[in-house]
């Protein structure tokens, strides 16, 4: 039974994804170089590395952590990882939502049965999917509480996404967009905000039918952004682009595990999770990705309108109290530097203007400059 890994989880422990890029460091190009990235990795620590659907990509998976400073020990210790053996066989790290100009006609897919089967359904846009998120799991210690969590939870996306949007170029083209991944990765099916659900046997009827039907092979491939995770019991947030600041990396972790904790805590004290407007939620995640901090959007549970940074403020108000309890208020600082200085898009944006319009010497400037560990504070 699927609700067995909820009953074994502890809530709010946290496992954190991050998908990276093989690059040229001659030309900031991706590199088919995941099967000798593998070649190089102990079996002891083969678990904390997952193959993508393009040879040109690497996931690393932390294991379960108990807070977000353990979280934070493993993704620096992973990135370290990456980093040293990508120095070894000749290629480069790139961090970003997306490659800024990378041909899809030179990607190949992972010779497994199961990206295969995503090869064979998706055809052509599956190779288009040059994408990099960042996925937050927060353990939930019970099924029905998972999907009422994650129906309350969705009301964040939007302004999760428009803080840490990442990929404003694509295929050699300044897009127009904060987030050219959430274009990219919304081509697949079932990559959009889910529905709201009653209970858990609502929830597992429609992967029980999507598999009898053949939509899908295996829970994992509904990709909503975000997700009770059947597999390992958590609530996944997989709207956010990977970022190169570990300092943000580390604010969305915490943000996640607090919206998770406090939405549970209301929960269990009778507030029920919000009736929200799905063509809101919609509307609101479209215009994070299009005008990121700046614009004004449909609130999707009052109706009333108000600012991106007004929602951002909401959200931070909202999850303030539990990231106190759990002491990583602290953490929540970051914010006020990406309302200052923008997302990290914002960020290549401005590089992309003060290099001369030349996407290979931004390429060249991100992959030089990967962030492998935290400021010392001194």
């Amino acid at each position: 039974m699927r609700e067995e890994q909820f009953n074994r989880n502890t809530s709010l422990t946290l496992g954190v994804e991050e998908e990276f890029m093989f690059c040229s460091p001659e030309t900031g190009d991706l590199v088919n170089a995941v099967e000798d990235f593998m070649a190089e990795l102990d079996e002891s620590v083969k678990p904390r590395y997952s193959y993508e659907l393009l040879l040109s990509e690497i996931e690393t998976n932390t294991a379960v952590s108990r807070d977000v400073d353990e979280a934070m020990d493993n993704v620096i210790a992973l990135r370290q990882q990456v980093n040293a053996i990508c120095e070894k066989i000749g290629v480069k790290m790139g961090i970003g939502g997306t490659h800024p100009y990378a041909r899809w006609q030179d990607q190949k897919f992972v010779n497994t049965e199961a990206y295969q089967w995503v090869a064979r359904q998706l055809q052509y846009y599956a190779k288009r999917n040059i994408t990099y998120g960042l996925h937050v799991h927060v353990g939930v210690d019970d099924p029905e509480l998972a999907v009422h969590v994650n129906n309350g939870l969705r009301r964040w996306l939007a302004p999760l996404l428009a803080l840490s949007a990442n990929s404003p170029f694509f295929e050699g083209v300044r897009t127009g967009v904060y987030s050219s991944r959430t274009m990219q990765f919304g081509a697949f099916p079932r990559t959009n905000i889910p529905p709201a659900f009653h209970d858990f046997a609502e929830y597992e009827m429609v992967i029980n039918k999507m598999m009898a039907s053949g939509t899908i092979q295996k829970p994992r491939q509904i990709w909503w952004k975000i997700r009770p995770h059947v597999d390992f019991g958590t609530i996944e947030f997989r709207v956010c682009d990977v970022q190169n600041s570990l300092e943000r990396t580390r604010f969305f972790i915490a943000l996640s595990q607090a919206l998770v904790g406090q939405t549970l805590q209301d929960f269990r004290n009778g507030i029920m999770e919000p009736v929200l407007s799905d063509e809101f939620l919609d509307d609101a995640l479209w215009k994070a990705n299009r005008f990121g901090l700046d614009c004004d959007i449909i609130g999707p549970h009052t109706g009333n309108i108000l600012s991106m940074r007004d929602a951002v403020e909401h959200m931070i108000e909202y999850a303030s109290p539990m990231a106190e309890e759990l002491g990583t208020l602290e953490y929540f600082e970051t914010v006020e530097e990406i309302l200052a200085t923008g997302n990290e898009a914002q960020y290549q944006l401005r590089l992309y203007d003060e290099l001369g319009q030349d996407l290979v010497a931004v390429q060249k400037k991100i992959i030089d400059s990967v962030q492998l560990d935290l400021p010392v504070v001194v």
